[in-house]
């Protein structure tokens, strides 16, 4: 079936109140049920299924079996009006689920130029930036928050209200219940700091002396025997104000969970 220059397969159900844009594609034994609008050049495969209180934003694909807007797994959830809302040119593969909002916010944000891949959960009110990747199986409890260009590595779980800044990334296999600051790679069990994420700073366009200040930045946090108080005063006092120094100081500033520690020697590992 032709409609505003879309093609639906006559073998998907599409909700008559649903927004299609144009040149968007659904492919047989796709589900889009109503109140739902999706992008134009949105690609829906075979049995995604998109639920009430999705907005698709342009370009989008929609891989097999992902489902998006389906309600809270929250015994909280009361049937309130909630959406997803998911921005232009992101990726959903194979079997991802993406669950409305509560009434703690109303939505769970996807940002654009995001990759979801196969079999990750995206739980409510979880709020993801742009150019975010979540790798195969990565699940996040509800009210998450993930930075611009983060990169959370397969199989990781995060724990409810965790915050994780922009440009880090987390090595796959993790499980954490503390922030993780803008910049960094995390990593080792228990999660800690493992470093500035200098190689995906390069990649991005960061000049090197940028990187130079954030390890240095990261050097009073964890390295100076300064809490937390004292280092951020530090900081803010010695570092000339940049995005990065600033971004840092909002972030830690702001944490509720405190952030990961520093990575400490396990003697006990050493000796193994």
């Amino acid at each position: 079936m032709q409609t505003k220059t879309s093609t639906i397969s006559p073998l998907a159900f599409v909700h008559p109140e649903a927004k299609i844009g144009k040149d968007v594609t659904i492919e047989p034994f796709a589900v889009v049920k109503e109140d739902t609008v999706i992008g134009d050049g949105t690609y829906l495969y075979s049995h995604a299924v998109i639920h009430p209180g999705a907005r698709i934003g342009k370009e989008c694909k929609i891989f097999p079996g992902a489902v998006i807007s389906a309600i809270p797994q929250d015994l909280k959830f009361e049937g309130e009006y909630t959406t997803v809302e998911i921005g232009d040119y992101t990726t959903i593969r194979e079997y991802a689920t993406i669950h409305r909002g509560t009434k703690y916010s109303f939505k769970t944000t996807v940002g654009s130029h995001v990759l979801l891949m196969a079999y990750s959960h995206v739980a409510h009110d979880c709020v993801i930036g742009d150019h975010a990747i979540l790798a195969n199986a990565v699940n996040l409890a509800g009210h998450v928050e993930i930075g611009d260009f983060a990169i959370i590595g397969g199989m990781s779980a995060v724990h409810q209200f965790v915050k994780i800044g922009k440009h880090s990334i987390v090595s796959g296999g993790s499980v954490f219940g503390k922030d993780i600051p803008p910049f960094i790679k995390a990593a080792r069990t228990p999660v800690s700091n493992a470093g500035v994420n200098s190689i995906g700073l390069r990649r991005r366009g960061f000049e090197a002396d940028a990187i130079l200040k954030i390890q240095e930045i990261y050097r009073a946090i964890y390295l100076s025997g300064m809490n937390t108080t004292q280092s951020l005063h530090y900081i803010e006092t010695q570092f000339a104000p940049t995005i990065e120094r600033d971004e840092i100081l909002a972030f830690i500033r702001r944490s509720e969970r405190g952030i990961v520690r520093g990575y400490v020697v396990n003697p006990e590992d050493e000796q193994a």
